[in-house]
C-alpha cells in the first residue's frame, strides 16, 4: 500500500528523538509490506477518530492514518503521532 505523510506530521517528526524517527520508519516499512502485520495491531478507531486507523509504532506510540484513493488505488494518508493517552484524550484537553 502507498503511504503518505501530512506535513504536520513530517515536522512534528523532524522534532522527536532518532529512536521515535527510527521506530516510525520502521513501523511505515512494515506497513507499506502487509498493512495487517500483527505487530503492527492494525485497528479501526471510534469517536472523534471514527473514519480513521491506527498503528503501534512503540509500545505507547501511535501513529493514526485515513486510507483514500489515489488513483484508483489505496493509500494510508498518516495525519497524527503520538502516544495512545494524548492521541485518544478529548481535544479540548491536548496541549
Amino acid at each position: 500500500m502507498k503511504v503518505q505523510l501530512s506535513p504536520k506530521l513530517i515536522d512534528k517528526l523532524k522534532k522527536q528523538d532518532v529512536r521515535i524517527r527510527h521506530s516510525f520508519k520502521k513501523a511505515i516499512e512494515l506497513f507499506a509490506q502487509d498493512p495487517n502485520n500483527l505487530e503492527l495491531d492494525n485497528h479501526e478507531l471510534e469517536r472523534e477518530w471514527k473514519g480513521f486507523r491506527s498503528i503501534d509504532v512503540t509500545a505507547d506510540l501511535r501513529a493514526i492514518y485515513q486510507e483514500v484513493r489515489d488513483e484508483d488505488e489505496p493509500m494510508a494518508y498518516f495525519v497524527a503521532l503520538g502516544t495512545h493517552e494524548y492521541l485518544y484524550k478529548p481535544a479540548h484537553t491536548r496541549i
